[in-house]
């Protein structure tokens, strides 16, 4: 039963575009890419509501191995992001 209400928690988390935005840049950073696409494809899944070409996005995000960076940009953009670059932080 726990576990169902850490889902539902979850998936109501997934829905604001600002937890998504953490959420992602999380994957990102500590993950692998597949890592990255499995986040994306939560999302969409939580985010049930969303357009046919969002439907589509997530197809294309299981078949991950031939994925375009074009791809992953509309993904992000039918979620309300966008992509931006940051310098790294180096400590000295």
């Amino acid at each position: 039963m726990k576990l169902k209400n850490m889902s539902e928690s979850l998936d109501h988390d997934l829905q604001d575009p600002e937890y998504v935005a953490i959420y992602l840049n999380d994957a990102l950073r500590e993950g692998s890419l597949e890592e990255f696409y499995l986040t994306l494809r939560n999302i969409i899944r939580a985010n049930q509501g969303m357009s046919q070409e969002t439907e589509s996005l997530y197809k294309a995000l299981s078949k991950s191995e031939n994925l375009q960076f074009s791809t992953i940009q509309n993904i992000l953009e039918a979620l309300g992001l966008q992509i931006s670059i940051e310098p790294v932080v180096t400590t000295k």
